[in-house]
């Protein structure tokens, strides 16, 4: 959604089928790959995953996103330093790769460091920073993360996968959300508004 805010700088960067990006021009979403080696993995999101407004993604050698990932707004995710603590002239800094595995949810404004994997159905709380692993399904939270709880393994998880596996049925629904939010507008309405707008348009 509003492509025009994407911004890709560096490659590779890939993201597969199904997933949605949602961009404003206010939070733009970037990848980026800067790196001093050739060849490098790159930045790898799998498909079904969401990506919100205001991500940033950042990686010097290698990020793997996994399918069915939900990465909310304002999150930013780093394999790099991106310099060093003495030469804060050398351009890359220390580098590991990031594995966020399967039906990962990063909550708003969470940062994920160099060399941290996170584990599948797990789910990062707001505003944490994550800097070292985390297992499979488990909620962790705070500045460094931590484990908080661990997912109830009785109960099944749907993913975004599962969302998708009737097209018609999940248009019809976005279409019923569309005329619930929509129900009360008119043509008057709209031209009023044009005219002469209100705080309440």
């Amino acid at each position: 959604m509003k492509p025009w805010n994407v911004e890709v700088f560096g490659s590779p960067v890939s993201i597969g089928n199904f997933s949605c990006v949602i961009a404003s021009p206010d939070k733009k979403i970037r990848f980026s790959i800067w790196t001093d080696q050739k060849d490098v993995p790159g930045i790898k999101i799998g498909d079904y995953s969401l990506i919100c407004p205001g991500t940033r993604i950042s990686a010097a050698e290698n990020i793997t996103i996994g399918d069915s990932c939900m990465i909310a707004s304002n999150v930013y995710i780093t394999d790099s330093d991106w310099h060093d603590i003495y030469d804060r002239a050398l351009p890359v800094g220390k580098t590991r790769p990031v594995i966020i595995d399967d039906n990962v949810w990063i909550g708003d404004s969470a940062i994920v460091c160099k060399g941290v994997s996170i584990g599948k159905n797990s789910i990062i709380g707001a505003g944490s920073v994550v800097t070292c692993d985390i297992p499979a399904n488990v909620i962790a939270a705070g500045n460094p993360a931590k484990i908080v709880k661990e997912l109830d393994g009785d109960k099944e998880i749907k993913t975004r996968k599962d969302m998708y596996k009737n097209p018609k049925e999940l248009s019809d629904y976005f279409d019923y959300l569309d005329q619930e939010n929509m129900g009360e507008n008119t043509f008057l309405g709209w031209l009023r508004a044009i005219i002469s707008p209100t705080t309440k348009d």
